[in-house]
């Protein structure tokens, strides 16, 4: 018996409602059936009234067919799409706080710049760099950092859209009457 399973990372984009509690909602959604989301990020979407949020959440194929469905079953979700197998532009923005004086602050400034970031804050004792890219770019210049001290850093997370001229989500949509689910802890 193969115990091993397909786990990646899945990209999960879905268009809500713009109103109070729709956040809530949804991170308790998953929380009630276990389901983790590695990062979450929202914002207003093109369109008035409506808000995207784009997820990462870590499974195989079930935990993604799952999520799906039990984010369907809520009101103010609209569209839910599964990003994942599309052709996608990722990007996360960073801000690190790095520990900085006058002896190192040239070494650390060009380390950002090899890695195309922006200094946007010079302190006495610390530089706020801003870095914008995949997760590993982000790691990558998080690891670069490490020797000087980083003192804080704050990840947007993953964000991500379609590439050409479909919107994205719309190649792969289904209705919510499509959509149901028995809650996780049921199913073995």
């Amino acid at each position: 018996m193969d115990l091993s399973h397909n786990f990646q990372r899945h990209t999960i984009s879905a268009l809500v409602t713009d109103k109070p509690g729709v956040l809530a909602r949804v991170a308790g959604l998953f929380s009630r059936r276990g389901f983790n989301i590695s990062n979450l990020s929202v914002g207003r979407s093109e369109s008035t009234g409506f808000s995207r949020m784009t997820f990462v959440v870590e499974g195989d194929e079930w935990v993604v067919e799952q999520v799906t469905k039990q984010l369907y079953k809520l009101i103010d979700v609209i569209r839910v799409s599964d990003l994942s197998e599309e052709s996608i532009v990722v990007r996360e923005l960073a801000f690190i706080k790095v520990k900085s004086d006058s002896s190192n602050s040239a070494q650390i400034i060009e380390i950002a710049e090899s890695f195309r970031a922006n200094i946007v804050d010079i302190g006495k004792e610390s530089l706020i760099i801003e870095v914008t890219g995949d997760d590993g770019k982000v790691d990558l210049l998080l690891d670069s950092l490490k020797p000087f001290g980083v003192r804080e850093t704050m990840r947007t997370g993953r964000i991500a859209m379609t590439r050409g001229s479909v919107t994205t989500g719309m190649r792969k949509t289904s209705s919510a009457a499509d959509q149901s689910a028995p809650d996780a802890e049921v199913v073995p």
